[in-house]
């Protein structure tokens, strides 16, 4: 096994870190402080090809294959959690079912500006009363005539209020459960529409998050995307993809705690000597430096394998797993090592606790992940 990237995908790595440490790291705390959404910074993403990386030239992406997206995720996400989490979810969610489940006239007329960074897709799926348990969705589609009409609500939605477009998921047909949930091309500006204020969130504070509201919404009938009734399948695949980049971006935030946390430590001064010297202190950098390399590969394997087309739904639950889980760890030592600085906003470490915690829940509960590794193993 050759575990070496690419020539391409270390050119890859260091232009996003590259771009990441001047336009993206010196905004964190801002964006953290106000709950701005960086606009502006995902538009010059756009321009360098960062929201189609994935998704082949033809369709107005860079080609790239999935381990340099992940490459790209983490540097994002350790140079700001708010700024990751929109970009993983602009294209695991807002750009990918476009991308593996559209025609070809809907890929022209919304993947190709997708990817070209010139609009943010948004991907509707979670209800107040479908959050791990998706088939329960309420909100619903009905055909008339030749219009889609969906009524219902979606919560927790991230960059819905700057996205151009949306992909919903509704019930079409309820007696067959979660075989009757088909998608939706919803246009943001589509009449019967709307977002809420943005969240007031622990953390990720910059990156947004909001409520849909669809009252009476009409879109034409070719706005189905896929099969009708294949909804559930459809973002069944969204999310084992998503998982790739939800583990790449824990990897990331836990990158950045670990790289404060060994700064700190070689500075930090007591009892005649820098605490970086002291065993306790060294045992902890060596468990964060161990388990964030052993996540790194286990997005990468997961990866690899969609690459290569090959099934990767238990390696992406394991990689999302273990690197959100870690990720939470390293953050938590990272304050511990910094002690009372820790606990300060001045020091960056607690934003980075307070970032992490959603890497267990979103795409997934930690819960939910060992729920499918354990039907993926034969229980």
């Amino acid at each position: 096994m050759n575990f070496d990237l690419t020539q391409e995908q270390v050119m890859i790595k260091n232009m996003v870190r590259d771009f990441a440490d001047a336009e993206i790291a010196p905004r964190a705390e801002h964006v953290d402080r106000t709950g701005e959404f960086p606009f502006d910074t995902f538009m010059k993403m756009g321009e360098l090809g960062m929201l189609g990386l994935p998704i082949s030239e033809e369709y107005g992406g860079a080609g790239a294959d999935t381990i340099s997206y992940a490459l790209a995720v983490e540097e994002v996400g350790r140079a700001c959690g708010s700024h990751g989490l929109s970009y993983a979810a602009a294209v695991s969610l807002g750009v990918s079912p476009f991308y593996y489940f559209g025609t070809e006239e809907q890929k022209q007329k919304w993947l190709v500006p997708l990817a070209e960074g010139k609009i943010l897709g948004a991907f509707g799926l979670t209800e107040p009363n479908a959050g791990s348990d998706a088939s329960g969705t309420q909100t619903t589609a009905v055909l008339e005539g030749d219009e889609w009409v969906i009524n219902g609500s979606k919560c927790f939605i991230t960059n819905v209020s700057y996205a151009g477009v949306c992909i919903v998921t509704a019930v079409t047909d309820r007696s067959k459960g979660s075989k009757g949930i088909s998608a939706f091309i919803v246009p943001t500006d589509t009449p019967g529409f709307s977002t809420s204020t943005p969240y007031d969130k622990l953390g990720l504070k910059g990156s947004n998050t909001a409520e849909i509201i669809l009252d009476n919404v009409r879109v034409p009938r070719e706005n189905l995307i896929g099969t009708e009734n294949e909804g559930f399948k459809q973002f069944m695949v969204t999310l084992d993809g998503g998982r790739i980049s939800i583990g790449a971006l824990s990897v990331g935030i836990a990158q950045a705690a670990y790289e404060a946390s060994l700064k700190y430590a070689k500075e930090r001064v007591q009892f005649g000597q820098s605490i970086s010297k002291f065993q306790m202190i060294q045992q902890k950098l060596a468990d964060m430096a161990t388990n964030i390399e052993l996540a790194r590969t286990a997005v990468h394997k997961a990866a690899f394998l969609k690459d290569q087309g090959r099934p990767f739904t238990k390696e992406g639950a394991m990689a999302k797993l273990f690197a959100s889980e870690i990720c939470m760890r390293a953050c938590d030592q990272a304050i511990q090592i910094h002690g009372g600085y820790g606990y300060m906003k001045e020091y960056p470490v607690e934003r980075y606790f307070r970032d992490a915690k959603l890497m267990e829940i979103g795409e997934g509960t930690s819960e939910v992940q060992r729920i499918v590794i354990a039907r993926q193993i034969g229980c």
